[in-house]
This record gives C-alpha cells, sequence and structure tokens, in this order.
C-alpha cells in the first residue's frame, strides 16, 4: 500500500475506532514511516552512547534490495508476512492476507500496550497487516514464485487515462532494474533474480498497492499458463479497513488512557465513504485528498469535521539527525522515533525468532 492508506487511511480507522488525534498520529505516522524509514547508520552521542537504528525499508529501486540479509530481515518481517502454506520452503513464504500468522502477531503487539514503544508498534502492526492485503501472492525474497509472464497483465473497468498513467508510472519502475541487474552475474540466481522482477511484487510494480484497481495475470511457475483469480484491491482495500477499525477498537477498549469515545463510529456508518475514496482511479496525491477532504466534511469521525494532520516524512528522520548534535544521550528515549526504533526491534525479534520458527519456518 500507499501514503494513501498507510497513513492518512490509518489514521482514519483509528480515529472513528475512537481514538485520540495525537494518538492517531503516532500511529498513522508510524505506520507509513515504515516504507520511509530505510537508515542504517547509527548514531553516535556526544557523551559516548551510540543508537543503532532499526531499519524497516528499502526503496524498490535501491540496489540493497538484492541483498539476501535484507530481505530476510526488512521483506519479510515488515512487508510480506509469510502465510506457512504450500509443500515447498519457497511457497510458504508467499504473503496471505489476513493470515494466521498475522492474527499472532496482532495478538502478541497488543499485549504490549503497556509498554512506552506501544504506539509505535500498533502503527507497524497496522502497517504489516495491511500489506498482507495487497502483497498476497508475492514473497519477500528472491523467487521464482514472484515471477509472472510478460505482457499477461489484464485491468478491469479502469479509466483509460489512469491505466496510461500507471502503465507509464510501471515503465519507469522497469526501467530501473536493468541498470543493476548486470553488476550480478556472477552470483547465484539467489540475488540475480532480484533484477529481473523476482523479487517481492517487482513483477507487478505497484499494481497491488493501488485500491483502486481490478486486474489479474499469470504466474510464471503455472505450467498450465493459468490466469490467477481476478485481484479486486478495492474488495481487499475495503476488507482491510473493517480489520483495521476492528483492531483500534480494542486498542481503545484495552487502554483507556488512548481514548477519545466522542470520536468513535460504527464502520457500517463510514463504509459507503470508505468505498467511494477506494474506489477513487486517481494518482496518489488526489487519494490522499479524498480521505483528507471527508474528513473535513464530518463524513469519518463520530466528531464531525475534523483535519487529518499532514504526514511529515522529514519529522522522524529529523529527529534522529539532531541526536547527533545532543551531548546527554538521556533524551534519546523521549523522542517518538527512538520509539518506533523499540517497537521495531521488538516486532522484528518475535516475528523472525519466535512465529515463524513455531512455523517450522526458519529465515534468519
Amino acid at each position: 500500500m500507499q501514503l494513501d492508506m498507510h497513513y492518512y487511511g490509518t489514521y482514519a480507522m483509528a480515529r472513528a475506532a475512537g481514538l485520540k488525534k495525537e494518538v492517531c498520529e503516532i500511529i498513522a505516522t508510524a505506520a507509513q514511516f515504515v516504507d520511509d524509514n530505510a537508515e542504517k547508520e547509527s548514531v553516535e552521542f556526544r557523551d559516548g552512547a551510540r543508537l543503532d537504528v532499526e531499519a524497516t525499508a528499502h526503496h524498490a529501486i535501491n540496489i540493497k534490495n538484492l541483498d539476501r540479509e535484507d530481505q530476510r530481515q526488512i521483506w519479510i518481517p515488515f512487508h510480506f508476512l509469510p502465510g506457512n502454506e504450500g509443500a515447498e520452503y519457497t511457497q510458504r513464504l508467499v504473503c496471505k492476507k489476513d493470515s494466521e500468522i498475522a492474527q499472532q502477531m496482532i495478538e502478541f503487539n497488543l499485549s504490549l500496550l503497556g509498554q512506552p514503544f506501544a504506539l509505535p508498534l500498533i502503527g507497524i502492526t497496522a502497517h504489516v497487516y495491511a500489506d498482507t492485503f495487497s502483497h498476497y501472492g508475492f514473497s519477500g525474497v528472491s523467487s521464482r514464485e514472484n515471477k509472472i509472464v510478460n505482457d499477461s497483465i489484464t485491468f478491469h473497468s479502469l479509466n483509460p487515462d489512469i491505466e496510461k498513467y500507471i502503465t507509464d508510472k510501471a515503465k519507469d519502475f522497469k526501467n530501473n532494474y536493468p541498470k543493476e541487474g548486470g553488476l550480478f552475474d556472477n552470483i547465484k540466481s539467489w540475488f540475480a533474480e532480484g533484477a529481473s522482477g523476482a523479487l517481492g511484487h517487482g513483477a507487478v510494480m505497484t499494481y497491488p498497492d493501488r485500491p483502486y484497481l481490478k486486474w489479474d495475470f499469470i504466474y510464471e511457475n503455472d505450467s498450465n499458463d493459468r490466469r490467477c483469480p481476478t485481484r479486486n484491491n478495492q474488495e481487499t482495500f475495503l476488507e482491510c479497513c473493517i480489520k483495521l477499525h476492528d483492531i483500534f477498537q480494542r486498542v481503545a477498549k484495552e487502554h483507556d488512557d488512548f481514548s477519545d469515545k466522542s470520536a468513535l463510529i460504527k464502520f457500517s456508518k463510514i463504509e459507503p465513504v470508505v468505498k467511494e475514496i477506494i474506489s477513487l482511479q486517481a494518482c496518489k496525491q488526489d487519494r490522499v485528498d479524498a480521505w483528507k477532504n471527508a474528513a473535513q466534511k464530518g463524513k469519518l469521525f463520530g466528531t464531525g469535521k475534523e483535519k487529518i494532520a499532514e504526514y511529515d516524512v522529514n519529522s522522524w528522520h529529523n529527529n534522529r539527525d539532531n541526536l547527533t548534535r545532543t551531548k546527554d544521550s538521556r533524551v534519546a528515549p523521549k523522542l517518538p522515533v527512538y520509539r518506533f526504533y523499540q517497537a521495531a526491534a521488538v516486532h522484528r525479534i518475535n516475528i523472525i525468532r519466535h512465529i515463524l520458527p513455531e512455523k517450522e519456518l526458519v529465515v534468519a
């Protein structure tokens, strides 16, 4: 998913579920920051302390995506939660929407609501869970399971102007891969396949992340050349919103300090508005504006007309960078970005060292 869903959609579902504005802002910022947090350089304090950051992302065209270790430490726990279905190891790594593993993740992370890093952890949980509704059918490692037949993608009921817009975007996306592929000619295919669309959903570009799309394609590893069932992003994104609303209601109920009952509204009351936003065939900024406008017109929250705070992509990055000029490292835990790193570490360890091994899935 993209900014419109990970930040604005997440904020809207959290607020509609009866959480305080400031709580919703931290949760939604953390949810989007998972995609923006590619920094890996440690912070050195003047008093001798050090903060090792917890990277949760790499940009899709970044050559580091081809690093096996980063795929296992970042893509699997934060973006392509394994569904654990199939006979082969690589099949079991394929993401499945709303999987049993996803449910276990939610239960564990919500058990930590009393921790100081609880709100960023809820945001991370929302991101990972939401991605199961868009990234299902693909895995977070370079694998033939991710490859599709060239030119097999078919769109349904798509505005011609929008189709041109997203296919032009796809050309730009594709053009970035060949520039990197040549560096790996002599390295075993586990790495090299990443440059040819076998990593994540690279083979289908950003199509899984666009809420309005209805589309299908043919997996390359299907010997019968059968089309996958039509992927109706509108339906799965709506299902995701319903589930997130439920999760955030649990948070409000289980931790009263986070709650603002005046904002609570049943999802059935806002479902038509959410459907309208999700089905909007438009660029990302217009989809962001749709969420903001619905809130400002009083269509999303029990409190009526409200503004959704803008996402500031630099805010938490600046928090971290400013720490390098700080003499006293004791200020670090007071910052949201520090709590985010705590939450990311807890989440990663729980997925990689606890939940997946319980399913006999060893990834690191």
